[in-house]
């Protein structure tokens, strides 16, 4: 059994000059979404921004990724967190998923506390598509404090 699984981060555009800090903290903790993969070692094969609403690198950065190997790609935490969320993520999912066969998560790091506050006021995340979307990186207060 491979002992090792190659990931890529596809993060928001907005914050396309983000050094990815929570994202790659995480995934040294295997943190929020990076949990998963407690008994395994991530090596990051591509890391890179949607292209900006609405999302035209998703079309060409999965299948890059994958010649280099990569089995999963998580959507950064900020696609959730940001406001407002994005509204294309089911469709990036589905698109990815489908046409390049590749395993899509939605998150790396856990969400902050700041921004579960900020989302729980807006009703942002009340319906069950949402709620599935955060579970891997809706952690605990005292993680998302953490992650602040």
């Amino acid at each position: 059994m491979e002992n090792k699984v190659k990931i890529g981060i596809i993060i928001c555009d907005r914050y396309k000059n983000c050094a990815g800090g929570k994202c790659f903290r995480s995934i040294k903790e295997r943190a929020g979404a990076f949990d998963i993969y407690k008994k395994k070692e991530v090596e990051v094969v591509g890391y890179t921004s949607c292209g900006g609403c609405p999302g035209g690198n998703i079309e060409y950065a999965p299948a890059e990724m994958k010649k280099d190997g990569v089995e999963v790609i998580h959507f950064a935490t900020g696609m959730v967190v940001g406001y407002p969320p994005c509204p294309y993520i089911n469709h990036f999912k589905n698109f990815i998923e489908t046409k390049y066969d590749l395993k899509v998560v939605v998150g790396t790091h856990p969400i902050p506390e700041k921004y579960y506050i900020t989302h729980t006021k807006l009703n942002t995340w009340n319906t069950k598509e949402w709620e599935e979307l955060i579970k891997p990186t809706l952690k605990d207060k005292g993680i998302r404090l953490i992650y602040d």
